[in-house]
């Protein structure tokens, strides 16, 4: 004859199974948890980035007069896109005419402008080769032209504008 536990086994395992689980509580916490590390750590997309010429009416209303470097892009046209100054840099996006920084740390190139700009939304890498004087081109007595390579970041070190162009460097 058989102990009469063995009948009762098959009803006591699943119920010793199900209580090592989480608490309907505790998954629901951790289901939280979960679901706000997914949402920390969900990038967007970088934006695309179309600079637009900046016009001689926006340099004179934002008074961008002096000394410096302007950036105009290949097949881009005339309009210089980012202007380069000893002080401050400057590009125009939707209308409005950005301001950045200079960064006094990067390297100094001609008419005392800088390599690298930083603004609240974006910051940018202008390029000169300076050291190929000889491809260089005077466009009259004042201006000399550079080839040149502008990069703008976002926020987030990533690369949402990037052109080759002619640095155009005068006074």
């Amino acid at each position: 004859m058989r102990p009469r536990f063995s009948l009762l086994l098959p009803m006591v395992v699943p119920i010793a199974l199900g209580a090592c689980g989480p608490t309907p509580e505790e998954q629901a916490a951790q289901d939280a948890r979960d679901v706000a590390a997914v949402i920390a750590n969900q990038e967007p997309p970088p934006e695309v980035l179309e600079p637009q010429p900046i016009t001689y009416p926006d340099i004179e209303r934002n008074d961008l007069f002096g000394a410096g470097c302007n950036f105009v892009a290949e097949g881009g046209g005339i309009g210089a896109i980012a202007l380069a100054q000893a002080e401050e840099g400057y590009m125009k996006r939707g209308g409005e005419v950005l301001t950045f920084a200079a960064d006094k740390g990067s390297a100094q190139q001609p008419l005392n402008s800088y390599r690298r700009y930083t603004g609240r939304e974006y910051a940018f890498t202008l390029d000169i080769e300076t050291e190929q004087a000889a491809a260089a081109k005077e466009a009259d007595t004042e201006v000399v032209n550079y080839p040149a390579r502008l990069t703008v970041i976002d926020g987030r070190d990533r690369t949402v504008y990037e052109a080759s162009g002619i640095a155009q460097c005068g006074s």
